[in-house]
């Protein structure tokens, strides 16, 4: 019996070696993208059609801005990123501004009808300029948005 026992735990220590000999380890991560998911990148990507299709979007970073932060907010953060060349943290801002305007009452059984907030075309816009690598023309596309997104409106 003793030799059984020993059999079966050297056998399991052989697959312990075996299975962390073949195991990889993951690359370091910028602080700014630490305790988001993986993979992560501070580089804005899947942003357009004519880009190759990623079968994981990686995290970007978020910008530095309150959680419930109205869109104009976000707006003015996806400008600053973008200016000093933060792309991933940009797309990120882009995206939360954009899922502020989202964000509305619809009649019951009318929620596929799409937004005819023109802030939300600026932002996809944008998005998809930002993607084809054009960061002048991004940055005009928010300052668009911007003016069309006007003040926070009360809740009724």
């Amino acid at each position: 019996m003793r030799v059984f026992v020993l059999l079966i735990v050297l056998g399991a220590l052989a697959v312990a070696r075996v299975s962390t000999a073949g195991a990889q380890t993951m690359p370091t991560v910028p602080d700014a993208l630490q305790g988001g998911s993986q993979p992560a990148s501070d580089q804005a990507s899947n942003t357009g059609a004519d880009q190759p299709a990623s079968t994981i979007a990686p995290s970007l970073p978020a910008p530095d801005v309150e959680q419930n932060a109205p869109a104009r907010d976000y707006l003015r953060a996806a400008r600053t990123a973008l200016a000093t060349g933060r792309t991933g943290e940009a797309q990120q801002a882009l995206e939360m501004a954009q899922t502020r305007l989202l964000d509305r009452s619809v009649p019951l059984f009318q929620t596929d009808t799409p937004s005819i907030d023109p802030a939300v075309g600026k932002i996809a816009a944008a998005i998809k300029t930002l993607g084809a690598g054009d960061r002048f023309r991004a940055m005009q596309l928010i300052d668009e948005a911007l003016a069309l997104a006007g003040e926070p409106k009360e809740p009724q």
